[in-house]
Formats: structure tokens, C-alpha cells, sequence
């Protein structure tokens, strides 16, 4: 018989294992979820609707190089406590420093605009509301989540909204898909030497290995490490190399999700769009029929299919836009010296907030110049992947630099596979524009 008392230690010992994962997940996990905002849902939908099963190995290749980078920047927050921007001033000139945070503030702007009409696009599929009054009404639900919401109950919405993305891990395995092909894909890099593949290839490393995520995860950092009481403004941070061990955890965990949703999505398009000869994804609703599969046997499955989508995108650019501009607000504020932190009143940190808000209308405002929001979103991607190379470079170089990162500085294996993703990204870029 179960001795009763075993069976509560047994389970408390699992609820207490559990806790401590949970725990585990922070700022990685955030950003590998916001990684996989709506421009990259769009453009790995293209991807996949347009070359099938050919970029599945990308998200094989890109996860320990997207990986590196993220970890170096987690690290590169922890070690300092402070963002990238902060540590270029403090260490490098201030044309560095100026090119860092224009480069960063344009993508990212120009990333929350496609993403707010996105979202718009996407709920129309299910009310019918004009796009104009949508976009208004989404940027006003971010702001007020962003700017009034504290930063740990903040910080619990976001790791929560990134269960979204399942509905397309569940398709994957309903569609009768062609298995062997899709492992030889994922396994075997496939190239075409043509402007299409190139553009195509710089959006979904740009979607993928992103600048605002840079800045984004390795500012979080430092405010976990304020909410945790292990930094605070007039002492260095308190950390210890088991401290770095579970953020490269958490890093980890939160870029393989997200390779993971993307190996699903370029699956379930190539599966459904692809092979009915659906090859551009113009309108949210093309998107949307990739998940059809998923509702076959339900009444009204194509509306259903909308719907999950539509929650989906909405669920994921609520959770992006204020990543999108939290990030570049952060490069601002570090650049200026002003009060900093989601963790801070808006009271307290009137500049820092002010860059939000600012960086979110100019977004929403772009949406009325008549650009497609599905096609946006893939171009925002194209721009983020040429953007990031000289970001990445700087992560290098500061990550690598004993004076800056003391005893934490990248080791071999850090350092070779963030300058292997830099002349990759590099490489896919120049490809693309000597090919246009």
C-alpha cells in the first residue's frame, strides 16, 4: 500500500522542482516569446508559403547562434548592471554610442508600426471594426499596459501570453505531412542564389536574432537584478557563475521555444499554403488558413481558424510592441542619463516613459500611410536583419573585453559563435542587395 506521508513528501518535492524552474524563467524566456511577434510570424508564413520545407534548417543553424547572442547580452547586463548603451558610453566614444541608438530606435519603430497594424489586421478577420479604430484602440491598451503596470505583474503577462503560439505546434502534427522531407530540410542547409531567397533569408535572421532584443534582455537583466535586491544604483551587482548558469537557462529555454515555433510555422504553411499553391501571403486571412487544419471537424472551421489566429497575433503584439518600445526608450534613456526602468512610476522616470510613448504614436502613425500590414511585417523583418550586424558587432567586442566583463568575459565557444553569427548575417545582407 502508498504510505500516504511519502506520497505528500514525493509530491511536494516535485512542486517545490517545479517552483524553482518557474523561478528560473525571466528576461530569456520574455524575449524568446517576443521574438515571435507578428513580423515573425509573417515572415516565416511567407517562408514557408513560398519555399516550403527549403529554410526548415534555419531554425536548426540559428538557435546556438541566436543563443550566444542573447546569453552575451544577458551577460554583458548582469555583469555591468547596466544596458548596452550604457556600457558603450561609459567605455566608447559617443559616435558609437549615437549610431547604436539611432540604429536601434528606427527598427524598432518602424517594428511596432507593422506589428500594431498587424494586430488591427488580425482582429478584423473577427469584428468588424475599421482598421484605423483598431490601431488606436491596441496602442492604447500597450501603452497603459506598459506605463501603469508594475514590472513584476508585467513581467508574469508576458510569460503567460507566450502560450499563444501552440496552436501552430498542435497543426503541425494533424496535417498528414511529409516527415522524411522535413528532416532532410531541417538537417540539410538548402540554397538558391536569387534576390528572393536572399531577402528571405536576411528577414528571417532579422526576425529571428533581432536589435531590439539585444537591448531589451540585457536591460531586463538588470532590473530583475534590482528586483531581486542583487544591484542597486551605488554598488555593483552581486552575482557568482552559478548566478550566469541559470541565465544562460532561462536564454536558452527562451530561444529554443522560439526556433521551435518557427521550425512549426514554416512547417504548417509549407504543409497548407505551399502545396495548394498559395505562395504569397498578402492579407491576414491568407495567413490564417494555415491553421485550418487544426479545426477541419468543427462547423465553420475557416472562421474558427481566424480566430485563432487573430488571437494569436493580438496576443503577441501586445506582448511585442512594449518590448519593441521599451527597448529603444532604454537606449535613449541610458544615452541621456535619465531615470530608467519598467520598475520605476512614470512620476519617476518621465523621459524613459516619454521615449515609449513617443516611439508608439509615431509606430501607430505610420499604419495611416496606406503601406500593407502582412508585407510590412516581412520588410521590418528584412531591416531588422541589416540593422543588426553592427550591433552584433558591438555585443562582440564588449563581451569580450576583460576590462569591461572582468572574469565574465566570453569564453572561446561564446565568442566564436557571436562572430560566426555576425559574418553570416553580414554575408546574407551584401548577398541580398548585390543580387537585387
Amino acid at each position: 500500500m502508498w504510505n500516504t506521508e511519502n506520497v505528500e513528501k514525493e509530491a511536494n518535492k516535485i512542486r517545490h522542482k517545479f517552483s524553482r524552474f518557474l523561478r528560473i524563467l525571466g528576461p530569456g524566456l520574455v524575449t524568446g516569446a517576443a521574438d515571435d511577434d507578428p513580423s515573425g510570424i509573417a515572415t516565416y508564413s511567407q517562408t514557408g508559403a513560398q519555399f516550403g520545407y527549403g529554410l526548415l534548417w534555419t531554425s536548426l543553424f540559428m538557435l546556438p547562434f541566436q543563443t550566444a547572442v542573447q546569453e552575451a547580452c544577458a551577460r554583458i547586463g548582469v555583469v555591468t548592471g547596466k544596458g548596452i548603451v550604457a556600457v558603450c558610453k561609459q567605455f566608447y566614444s559617443k559616435k558609437i554610442v549615437l549610431s547604436a541608438v539611432i540604429l536601434v530606435v528606427i527598427a524598432n519603430t518602424v517594428n511596432i508600426g507593422a506589428d500594431i497594424g498587424a494586430v488591427a489586421a488580425a482582429a478584423q478577420l473577427i469584428v468588424p471594426i475599421p482598421f484605423v479604430i483598431l490601431t488606436i484602440l491596441f496602442t492604447i491598451i500597450v501603452l497603459l499596459l506598459e506605463i501603469f503596470s508594475s514590472y513584476r505583474v508585467y513581467a508574469r503577462i508576458l510569460k503567460w501570453l507566450s502560450l499563444a503560439l501552440v496552436s501552430y505546434l498542435i497543426t503541425v502534427f494533424i496535417i498528414n505531412e511529409p516527415w522524411i522531407e522535413i528532416l532532410k530540410s531541417t538537417l540539410i542547409p538548402h540554397f538558391e542564389f536569387s534576390f528572393g531567397f536572399f531577402f528571405m533569408i536576411t528577414g528571417v535572421l532579422g526576425t529571428t536574432i533581432s536589435p531590439y532584443m539585444f537591448f531589451w534582455q540585457a536591460s531586463e537583466e538588470v532590473e530583475e537584478e534590482k528586483a531581486k535586491h542583487l544591484s542597486t544604483i551605488s554598488s555593483p551587482p552581486r552575482i557568482s557563475w552559478n548566478f550566469i548558469r541559470l541565465i544562460r537557462i532561462d536564454t536558452l529555454i527562451g530561444m529554443t521555444a522560439s526556433e521551435i515555433t518557427m521550425w512549426a510555422i514554416i512547417v504548417t504553411t509549407a504543409g497548407t499554403l505551399y502545396v495548394s499553391g498559395i505562395t504569397n501571403i498578402n492579407t491576414a486571412a491568407d495567413a490564417a488558413k494555415a491553421l485550418e487544419p487544426l479545426v477541419q471537424t468543427f462547423p465553420n472551421s475557416g472562421f474558427l481558424a481566424k480566430c485563432i489566429f487573430s488571437f494569436g497575433i493580438i496576443g503577441l503584439g501586445l506582448l511585442a510592441v512594449p518590448v519593441l518600445a521599451g527597448s529603444a526608450s532604454y537606449a535613449v534613456a541610458e544615452a541621456v542619463n535619465w531615470n530608467e526602468g519598467l520598475n520605476l512610476k512614470l512620476k519617476r522616470a518621465h523621459g524613459f516613459y516619454g521615449v515609449i510613448i513617443i516611439a508608439t504614436l509615431i509606430g501607430l502613425a505610420i499604419n495611416f500611410v496606406g503601406i500593407d500590414p502582412m508585407k510590412a511585417l516581412v520588410v521590418t523583418a528584412v531591416i531588422n536583419g541589416v540593422v543588426a550586424v553592427p550591433l552584433i558587432f558591438l555585443i562582440a567586442k564588449i563581451a569580450s573585453n576583460e576590462k569591461i566583463m572582468g572574469e565574465y568575459k566570453s569564453g572561446k565557444i561564446s565568442k566564436t559563435l557571436v562572430w560566426l553569427t555576425f559574418f553570416a548575417m553580414a554575408a546574407a545582407a551584401v548577398s541580398m542587395f548585390l543580387l537585387l
